[in-house]
């Protein structure tokens, strides 16, 4: 069963219609009571990173979230603001990341975009690199487009931690890893035939 964290952002329907049309059992969870016994996480997130972190701090929810994937080792993937969410701080904002995976999220530069076609924020298809081998990108073409929109970046500390890459004036992580945790910049509910395959990939890990 795949469960959806609902703390008041993200495409929550539409990632929960994908679950369904897989045949995939789905629950959303507004309490910590429905992340007791989750087998598999998604954190969604749209708008301003401290505006997130504010909205899953209030929800009651962050301390069992915690224990679920720090300690009981689910499997949860943070997708936009929620893979942003994973680092440990922001330069859009003052607040604490989770701090799950080490790292920053910064602001593209775009003293660094060599033509003017570029503008933040990043919005529309781009394509994916493969630069770790990942379970996550099974039966997903290298090069693959997925639909993004951000103007903030996910900075590793460590490389080992991207699973793949995309290039938007620079190159930046457009997804990570660190054991049972993952991240995706793109948001694959948005992304057709190859965004239904990463999210069914991610109910089979």
């Amino acid at each position: 069963m795949i469960t959806i964290i609902d703390y008041g952002l993200g495409n929550i329907k539409a990632f929960a219609n994908i679950y369904e049309r897989l045949n995939i059992k789905v629950k959303i969870a507004k309490t910590k009571n429905d992340i007791l016994g989750a087998e598999k996480l998604i954190l969604p997130g749209v708008g301003a990173f401290d505006f997130a972190m504010s909205q899953l701090n209030s929800s009651g929810m962050r301390d069992a979230i915690e224990k679920a994937v720090v300690s009981n080792k689910v499997p949860l993937l943070g997708v936009c603001v929620g893979m942003q969410m994973l680092a440990n701080s922001s330069e859009e904002g003052k607040l604490d990341g989770l701090g799950w995976i080490e790292g920053t999220v910064n602001k593209f530069d775009k003293k660094l975009f060599n033509s003017d076609l570029y503008r933040l924020p990043h919005m529309g298809w781009n394509n994916v690199n493969q630069s770790n081998k990942s379970n996550l990108f099974c039966n997903v073409p290298d090069l693959g487009r997925f639909y993004f929109l951000h103007s903030y970046y996910f900075n590793c500390n460590d490389n080992n931690n991207i699973i793949s890459t995309s290039t938007y004036g620079n190159t930046f992580a457009s997804a990570v890893n660190s054991n049972n945790i993952f991240g995706v910049q793109f948001h694959p509910e948005k992304s057709h035939f190859l965004g239904v395959q990463v999210l069914n990939n991610f109910a089979k890990l």
